[in-house]
Parts: C-alpha cells; sequence; structure tokens
C-alpha cells in the first residue's frame, strides 16, 4: 500500500494456522483446560478459534457426559454443520469427558452413539487424579491416543 508516495506495511490479519491443535470447549467446565494442560495444545476456551489470534484450525469440541454436556456438544455439532464457524476451521472429532465414575445411564448413552454419527468420538473415563488436581499416574488408553494426535499435529505430521 503506498500513502502520499511512501510505502507502508499493511498486516493481514493472520487467519488459523495450520499447526497445532485447539481445544474447543462446548460448554463451561467440559473439560479443555485439563486436556490442554494435560496433552498440550490451545485451550480456545467456549468459542471457535480466532484468525485475530492464528489459533489452530485443526480442533477437537470437548464435552462432559452429562446431559447438559452432551445438548451443548449437539448445539455446537449443528452450529458446524449450518457453517457457523470461521473458514478453514476443521473439526477433528468430539473428546466426552466422563462426569461421574462409572457407566453411563442408558439415556446418555444413546446420546453418544447419534453424537458419534456426526463425528468421531473419543471418551475420556472419569479420572480421580484430575479431580484431586494430581497427576495422573497411569493414563487411560484414550489418553494416550489422544496425545499422540497432538503430537502429530504439533509436529505437522496429521
Amino acid at each position: 500500500m503506498t500513502i502520499n508516495g511512501s510505502a507502508v506495511a499493511t498486516e493481514r490479519p493472520p487467519g488459523l494456522s495450520p499447526a497445532g491443535l485447539g481445544w474447543v470447549a462446548a460448554h463451561g467446565g467440559a473439560g479443555a483446560s485439563t486436556l490442554a494442560a494435560a496433552l498440550g495444545g490451545t485451550d480456545v476456551g467456549a468459542r471457535w478459534p480466532s484468525e485475530s489470534r492464528a489459533e489452530p484450525a485443526r480442533v477437537l469440541l470437548v464435552a462432559r457426559t452429562h446431559a447438559g454436556g452432551l445438548r451443548a456438544a449437539a448445539r455446537a455439532l449443528a452450529a458446524m454443520r449450518e457453517g457457523r464457524h470461521p473458514p478453514g476451521m476443521e473439526l477433528l472429532g468430539l473428546v466426552l469427558v466422563a462426569d461421574a465414575p462409572g457407566r453411563l445411564p442408558w439415556q446418555l448413552f444413546r446420546r453418544t452413539r447419534v453424537l458419534r454419527s456426526v463425528a468421531p468420538v473419543w471418551r475420556v473415563p472419569w479420572i480421580e487424579q484430575w479431580r484431586l488436581g494430581a497427576e495422573v499416574r497411569k493414563a487411560p488408553k484414550v489418553l494416550l491416543s489422544l496425545a499422540d494426535l497432538v503430537d502429530d499435529l504439533h509436529r505437522g505430521a496429521y
């Protein structure tokens, strides 16, 4: 750009970053911050990634397995289907974090099956150490799988 005969550098918004992974919370308390701290990646919060912040284009949506969390996940997936997300954003899947120890009640399990028909789903079991703020000594296999995905995205291997 030229102003009064002088060249002026113009800054383009950086856009979404092709590197890394963003954790998007479908609702408050979903577990996105905990997963980002434990596995790496960017905690985007309860919103889509921002182009102005150059946040990762590839995201995992995070929700708890209680009724409100599953409804919030369904709303976020519907918003994506309707195109209400930043251009270039890619949803890699949905991470459902257990809201309590034990098995899901049948009604909630049925809802997770419906969500699984829309996006890949990782189910993180109840981890008592997280509740206590302690280090996880033996990580469930699903966390190891998610950690590998985060590492691959940071290396650009995905």
